[in-house]
């Protein structure tokens, strides 16, 4: 099994590179002398090949062991993919899966743009939740074609897939290109029908009947995420799923995403929270400055709030900079909370021109997968 892709900011550096033109003249003992060297250079790389050989197969024989050990001790362990359309509950369902608040929520469509991993550990067992974004049919940029490959990256790198559907939605408006993928997926998956408490027991028998003349499912639950009905026993099945193997991460670990993109993350919820149209759509935040205070337990944060229009800007700050005040005092509170410290946050909103199909700010912002 492959592990689990973690996605790390990118940044731009140029190389510089010195060609050295050398024209050296040969002649025929010159010329022997070379051929000896070289074949004594391969008889070397044969040693060395072996060598490595060896060492590969210490590695192996160690990784066998900690599988052995594992199993021994009935350890279970593995990664779970959590996918669906735009808005269905996913981020709902692993925060509710975690027992912490890993992904932001929000009931505007696309709100999740990254892939967030939340790590699940107890004394027998570690499950590696992996959080993506909706699947969008139709990108409308290349942001939007970075976020469907986060989704496209889970069909390899799992033990088991989570497809989260809205019970409320029929099942002729879901993806035809995400059907496929699935019916080419040799990883098992469940279906998880949600916001089963809003529908009457008889739909909800009609919609997975529906939904298993699609597809052949490993198996199916009716779940409320965000009541947390049903999660419980979902749970018990997913880490039932998971293969005898050592833990992949420090028990104690909850996610391999750093503070500050967390931080990011909370200003841009009280950006979807806030602000309405076309705003949140527009808008990227990245922090600049992450800087602590150990004596007195605070973190001064600097954060550009990238925007596509003029306009867009004039609107994000507000008459007399009130809307960005109240931003900027939800996203302290918030930011407060989740890292139990005083926070000092200063917003600066700026114009990018089309950020969503600049290559180089989608890689710098983490749109890669």
């Amino acid at each position: 099994m492959q592990n689990l892709v973690k996605m790390k900011e990118q940044h731009n550096e140029k190389e510089l590179e010195n060609k050295i033109n050398v024209e050296v003249e040969f002649d025929e003992t010159a010329l022997l002398a070379q051929e000896q060297a070289a074949e004594e250079e391969v008889d070397g790389e044969d040693s060395e090949s072996e060598d490595g050989e060896d060492e590969s197969e210490d590695s192996l024989s160690a990784h066998d062991s900690l599988i052995a050990a594992a199993a021994a001790e009935g350890h279970k362990a593995g990664f779970v993919n959590i996918i669906g359309l735009p808005n269905v509950g996913k981020s709902t369902l692993m925060n509710a899966l975690v027992g912490e608040r890993m992904s932001i929520i929000s009931n505007k469509p696309q709100t999740t743009r990254h892939r967030i991993v939340g790590i699940l550990s107890a004394d027998a067992h570690q499950v590696v939740f992996s959080d993506t974004p909706g699947y969008i049919e139709q990108p409308n940029y290349k942001m939007q074609e970075r976020m469907n490959s986060f989704v496209h990256t889970t069909f390899d790198d799992g033990d088991l897939l989570l497809l989260v559907i809205d019970s409320l939605e029929p099942v002729e408006q879901f993806s035809p290109a995400l059907l496929e993928k699935l019916q080419q997926c040799d990883t098992p998956v469940f279906l998880l029908l949600n916001k089963s408490d809003l529908c009457a027991p008889a739909s909800l028998k009609l919609l997975e009947d529906k939904w298993l003349s699609r597809f052949a499912f490993d198996k199916v639950f009716h779940i409320s995420a965000l009541k947390r009905e049903n999660t419980d026993t979902l749970l018990a099945a997913i880490i039932d799923e998971m293969p005898l193997h050592p833990a992949f991460y420090p028990k104690d670990q909850l996610t391999d995403r750093p503070e500050r993109f967390f931080v990011s993350e909370i200003v841009r919820e009280k950006i979807l929270d806030l602000y309405h149209q076309e705003i949140p759509y527009s808008c990227e935040v990245a922090v600049h400055t992450f800087k602590e205070d150990e004596e007195k337990n605070m973190v001064r944060i600097y954060a550009y709030i990238l925007v596509t229009r003029q306009s867009q800007k004039n609107i994000l700050i507000g008459k007399g900079g009130q809307a960005i005040k109240q931003l900027g005092i939800a996203s302290r509170q918030a930011i407060e909370t989740f890292l139990d410290k005083k926070v000092f946050i200063e917003l600066i909103v700026k114009v990018r021109d089309n950020w969503r199909d600049d290559e180089a700010a989608l890689r710098n912002f983490g749109y890669d997968a």
